[in-house]
C-alpha cells in the first residue's frame, strides 16, 4: 500500500484527513489547516564493487524484499549524508570492506515493498574496487556472499529491477 493512504491525520494540525487520496504520490492537503505534504522518492545506493580480478562481490539477502535473491550491497541514504558516504558506510555494514576508485554509473527507480508499505525510490548506483577484497564478509541483513561476473550473472537472480537495469547499463557500456 502506498504510504500515503496510511495518513488518518494532518501532520501539523492533527486534523483527520476528510479527503481520500487517490494518487500514490500524494499530495496530502489539509482542509483544516491547508497544509501540503508531498511524497517524494528515497534516495538509495548500491555498488558494483570488484576486485582486481573483476568479479564484483553480490549479497544474499537475508530479508525481504527479495529474501534469498542477489543483490549489490547497498541501502537508504541516511539524513546529512551524500551518496557516496551512504554508499561507503553501506558496503561497510553489509560486507566490511573499504571502497577505493568510485565512480557514478547511473540511476533508476524502484518500488521497495516493506512491510506492507511501497516506499518509492531513486536508487544511485556506483561501481568501486574492494581495497581489501579477502575480508569481505556477510554482515547485516546479508545471508551469504558471492563474488560473481556482473557481466553474466543471471538477472532474473537479482533482486530489484533498478540493479538489474543498472546491470544492463554496465554491460552497455563495456567495450
Amino acid at each position: 500500500m502506498e504510504a500515503i493512504r496510511h495518513l488518518a491525520h494532518c501532520a501539523r494540525c492533527g486534523a483527520r484527513a476528510t479527503d481520500r487520496v487517490d494518487s500514490p504520490g500524494g499530495p496530502f492537503r489539509c482542509a483544516a489547516c491547508d497544509f501540503t505534504l508531498y511524497f517524494n522518492a528515497a534516495a538509495a545506493v548500491a555498488g558494483i564493487v570488484r576486485r582486481d580480478d573483476g568479479l564484483a562481490i553480490f549479497v544474499r539477502r537475508s530479508k525481504d524484499p527479495g529474501r534469498g535473491m542477489l543483490g549489490m550491497p547497498g541501502g537508504f541514504v541516511d539524513m546529512g549524508e551524500n551518496a557516496e558516504e551512504a554508499l561507503a558506510r553501506e558496503v561497510r555494514e553489509e560486507v566490511g570492506l573499504e571502497l577505493a576508485d568510485v565512480g557514478y554509473l547511473g540511476s533508476h527507480a524502484n518500488r521497495y515493498e516493506y512491510a506492507g508499505i511501497t516506499y518509492h525510490t531513486v536508487d544511485l548506483f556506483y561501481t568501486a574496487r574492494a581495497k581489501q577484497p579477502e575480508k569481505a564478509a556477510a554482515l547485516d541483513a546479508v545471508d551469504a556472499i558471492e563474488w560473481l561476473d556482473p557481466m553474466t550473472v543471471p538477472l532474473e537472480e537479482i533482486a530489484f529491477d533498478s540493479m538489474r537495469a543498472a546491470l544492463g547499463v554496465l554491460r552497455a557500456r563495456r567495450p
